[in-house]
């Protein structure tokens, strides 16, 4: 069974910046395990993510896939584990949220972006200093 949490994102104005930790995985690497984590999505949910009513977001072997997402405001964009074995979270930590519920295998957290034009950084709670598990959505008009 899944486990869907919606969140409500309100935002401070100004809140932006860059990506905690820098990741040492090449473009290439991260084209291949972005690769990988749409074919267990496709796997798992039987469709591409592509098709969803939302952006989709997939979290696999330490790394959002895609890292960086463009959505107008009032877009809802869905996180979803794809890993087997390890758990992810989602931490707007610069922007002073909490950070989500640990997400384990096949399960998601959905949050709706009602705020200002701007770029709001975001992490892994428990991989972005080691595994540099970053990403980022960029709100626009």
């Amino acid at each position: 069974m899944f486990r869907y949490a919606l969140l409500a994102v309100t935002l401070a104005l100004g809140v932006a910046g860059a990506s905690a930790g820098a990741s040492a995985v090449s473009d290439e690497e991260r084209r291949k395990t972005c690769e990988k984590a749409e074919e267990r999505y496709q796997k798992l949910f039987g469709k591409p993510s592509a098709d969803e009513d939302v952006v989709v977001v997939k979290m696999y072997k330490y790394t959002f896939c895609p890292s960086a997402v463009e959505v107008k405001q009032g877009a809802t964009v869905r996180w979803v584990n794809v890993d087997r074995r390890t758990s992810h979270s989602t931490w707007f930590k610069e922007a002073g949220k909490p950070e989500s519920d640990r997400l384990f295998s096949e399960e998601k957290v959905e949050m709706t972006f009602d705020l200002p034009p701007g770029i709001y950084p975001y992490l892994c709670g428990p991989h972005w200093k080691e595994e540099g598990m970053t990403g980022q959505v960029t709100v626009t008009e």
